[in-house]
């Protein structure tokens, strides 16, 4: 197929910035060759939105550096009537100077409610996983949120700002954590369940953390914190490729007995799951 490249961009984003009273937009431009030139001028038609309450844009697989994000945050916190938004920016370049620049505009989403933010395969490290906790603890009305940071350059200590950050989203009733292959070991996993033993009216968790340095004390401790999850109804961890043995499944099953209230579990463990049930 013929690919999008900047010039189609800019002439996109001159045509949408005409539509000025536009409160529902979906874009969807991934595995083209959009850079930061036609991301500029789609953000220069986003910036003019004032009515925009729900966004999606999915830009995975571009040429979008962190030059590129910056202009997109900036447009962004002039959108001040958001509620619900889904950006895509996985596989580009943003790295940490792009995450910078969409803290910015999340620290002003003082109506955001639902977001998904799936920024994969960006060389992101633990000060921009602070920094995006940070951001998104000052969303108030926060209620749902997915985060899909797998394939970055994320260790415990940023894990651990970052759930610790989230923890003040008072309102937080269903998260989706996607942290798989990063650098995470024993003490990354155990931090995460105690800090997500703090979201007190978390319902739905979905937690994926294979492909890291995590063996059984880590998911034990994960289990311990997640047991003190009153409120938790239905929860999906993945496990998957990590060194976990019978009785790592053994303690966090025993943990998960505590959540009175859970009623859908979905453990994906890989190859311990057959040993474990034998």
């Amino acid at each position: 197929r013929k690919q999008i490249n900047d010039q189609n961009a800019t002439e996109l984003g001159s045509a949408l910035s005409k539509c000025t009273n536009i409160s529902y937009l979906k874009i969807t431009l991934d595995r083209n060759q959009i850079g930061n030139q036609g991301l500029e001028s789609l953000c220069s038609a986003l910036a003019s939105f004032s009515n925009l309450s729900n966004l999606i844009l999915s830009l995975n697989d571009n040429q979008i550096s962190a030059k590129g994000a910056l202009v997109l945050g900036s447009a962004l916190s002039n959108c001040t009537n958001l509620s619900n938004l889904k950006l895509d920016l996985s596989c580009n370049q943003i790295g940490g100077e792009g995450i910078s620049g969409l803290c910015f505009a999340l620290e002003k989403g003082i109506n955001l409610s639902n977001v998904k933010l799936i920024f994969e395969g960006n060389q992101i490290g633990n000060e921009s996983a602070s920094a995006l906790g940070s951001a998104l603890a000052k969303c108030n009305n926060l209620q749902n949120l997915k985060l899909d940071l797998r394939s970055n350059l994320i260790g415990s200590q940023g894990a651990l700002a970052l759930s610790s950050a989230l923890s003040k989203c008072k309102n937080l009733s269903k998260f989706s954590l996607y942290l798989n292959e990063n650098q995470i070991d024993e003490v990354g996993a155990s931090d995460i369940g105690s800090s997500l033993s703090s979201y007190t009216k978390l319902t739905d968790l979905t937690l994926d953390l294979e492909w890291n340095l995590i063996f059984d004390k880590g998911v034990s401790a994960l289990g311990l914190g997640l047991a003190k999850c009153n409120n938790l109804q239905n929860l999906e961890l993945c496990f998957k490729w990590s060194q976990i043995s019978t009785q790592g499944v053994y303690d966090l099953s025993s943990a998960l007995n505590r959540c009175i209230k859970l009623s859908n579990l979905t453990l994906e463990l890989g190859q311990v799951v057959h040993d474990f049930l034998i």
